[in-house]
């Protein structure tokens, strides 16, 4: 075996399968860690399957960047939606849900060696991809309330820099970021000649009121404004494995190299499974997002209980809480803890890059109200219990 350093050693290994394994040896436990939601697609997903079974042909590749009806109608949503023109500077790649556009963007934009800003906390998945490419991911701080700090970004972009992301509605911390914010991180990146890299994936998912803002919606950010979308969440999707991306046209060729070679081309069947759930009733998201909505209130009544044990900041956004817990011990060990003795589980802060302190996320989207109640109360007991 040759003993030379892998570049897969220096990526970190992914926590929700480690946590599950705990979850696994210690039945009946309530998972309050993976973030999915609890509903299934629309069922228009699913009436649309014959429309593809029928087509003798759809057993052969189809285009790289998706089939043309389903770039179609991903145009008209950006436009309703998110406000974003699909024009001569900018595109549609449909991919295999929005981690492999992120990975697409990443391969596409950079040279092994270059730099790209991650605000912390990240998202663990931005940053493996980063590392796995041979680049360098640069922490950047957020204020006490996980919102930008656009100073700070400025001040850590180098020669080397090839890109800023985003993530809002945040994952993992619930937050959702202005608009007057992200313009400020967008025109910072249009003035250094970098990438700004919207991740969207919990775009449906605010609160309270709160709009979803896109910086690709922004006047004159085509060019260097990259946008990621899911399925995942919204629709139910988590393993029809898809999402799409909007890019700058001259980022084209570069992402349909990257994408023919991992992919060749979007699971054809996922994209009409896309094109039915377009086509849902208003009240599928609305119904839907309002039970989450509901079961958030619930997590919010239930935390308030661990006031001067934990600092739990607002969020308006996604289905995410991001705890900071006033204990010296390691928030692996507190999360081995609260699987084995209590049996609810949660994610450790630092798979998010929060090295100093013990932090821990909260997902409430992927239950049941009344074992959401459950899991939640179990996590507040637990914690009481474990730090008094």
């Amino acid at each position: 075996m040759n003993s030379e350093f892998s570049r897969m050693e220096a990526v970190q290994s992914p926590i929700i399968p480690v946590v599950g394994e705990l979850i696994k040896n210690s039945p009946g436990t309530i998972s309050l860690g993976q973030g999915v939601v609890h509903y299934s697609p629309p069922p228009e997903a699913i009436e649309i399957l014959p429309k593809f079974l029928n087509n003798s042909t759809n057993n052969l590749y189809k285009a790289v960047t998706g089939i043309p009806e389903l770039l179609t109608v991903l145009t008209a949503k950006l436009a309703n939606f998110n406000g974003i023109d699909i024009n001569g500077d900018n595109c549609i790649v449909v991919t295999a849900g929005s981690n492999m556009g992120f990975m697409n963007a990443i391969l596409a934009i950079t040279s092994p060696g270059d730099e790209i800003i991650l605000n912390i906390p990240y998202y663990f998945n931005h940053e493996m991809a980063i590392t796995m490419a041979g680049c360098h991911p640069v922490l950047v701080g957020t204020n006490e309330n996980y919102q930008l700090i656009p100073e700070l970004i400025a001040k850590a972009i180098t020669p080397k820099t090839r890109a800023i992301v985003t993530i809002s509605p945040n994952n993992p911390t619930g937050v959702v970021y202005s608009e007057t914010t992200l313009k400020q991180v967008n025109e910072i990146c249009r003035e250094r000649g970098i990438y700004h890299i919207s991740d969207e994936a919990y775009e449906y998912f605010t609160y309270e009121g709160i709009k979803h803002t896109s910086p690709g919606a922004f006047i004159g950010s085509s060019e260097y404004t990259i946008s990621l979308y899911s399925l995942s969440k919204a629709y139910g999707f988590a393993s029809w494995r898809i999402g799409y991306m909007v890019i700058p046209q001259h980022l084209l060729n570069a992402v349909k190299k990257v994408q023919d070679t991992i992919l060749i081309c979007p699971p054809v069947i996922s994209q009409y499974a896309v094109l039915g759930a377009l086509q849902a009733k208003e009240d599928y998201l609305r119904d839907n997002i309002k039970t989450i909505f509901q079961t958030r209130q619930i997590v919010i009544d239930a935390l308030h209980q661990l006031q001067g044990l934990c600092t739990i900041t607002p969020a308006n956004g996604a289905f995410y809480f991001f705890l900071k817990v006033h204990t010296q011990i390691n928030d692996f060990e507190l999360v081995k803890r609260l699987i084995q003795e209590h049996q609810v589980a949660v994610i450790p802060g630092k798979t998010f890059g929060m090295e100093n302190g013990c932090y821990l996320r909260v997902a409430y989207g992927a239950l049941q109200q009344d074992t959401a109640k459950a899991g939640i109360e179990r996590l507040v007991k637990g914690l009481q219990i474990i730090l008094s």
